[in-house]
């Protein structure tokens, strides 16, 4: 007997209303995320993530709404890289050497005028 072999469905993308920008902004301005649960999120490589988040930076200069960076921390000196303007997680820690460096933060917070 012939085994009936069913149809797969197709892969059908995540339904978007947003553009991937305004869904990236509407995840940070409700919560505090690493590039890492963005590109979880958004389904999109965590490169990618970095590339978006320069072009929302200076969209939202433009307003009253600012990205603010948690920088990434080494766990075990506790050096806090807080004048990294890259958006991605350093390779080593400058003072011990370690590659055990908790990655950047980020958000959107709305500066009062």
């Amino acid at each position: 007997m012939p085994v009936k072999k069913t149809k797969k469905e197709p892969n059908m993308p995540v339904e978007r209303h947003d553009t991937l920008r305004q869904y990236i902004i509407a995840l940070l301005e409700e919560y505090t995320l690493s590039a890492r649960e963005l590109s979880a999120f958004a389904k999109i490589s965590e490169t990618d993530v970095y590339d978006h988040l320069a072009h929302i930076r200076r969209t939202l200069n433009k307003n009253n709404r600012h990205l603010a960076i948690i920088p990434a921390q080494c766990e075990t000196c506790g050096f806090v890289f807080r004048k990294r303007e890259r958006f991605s997680k350093p390779g080593k820690c400058p003072q011990c050497r370690s590659s055990q460096i908790l990655p950047p933060f980020f958000s959107i917070v709305t500066l009062l005028r």
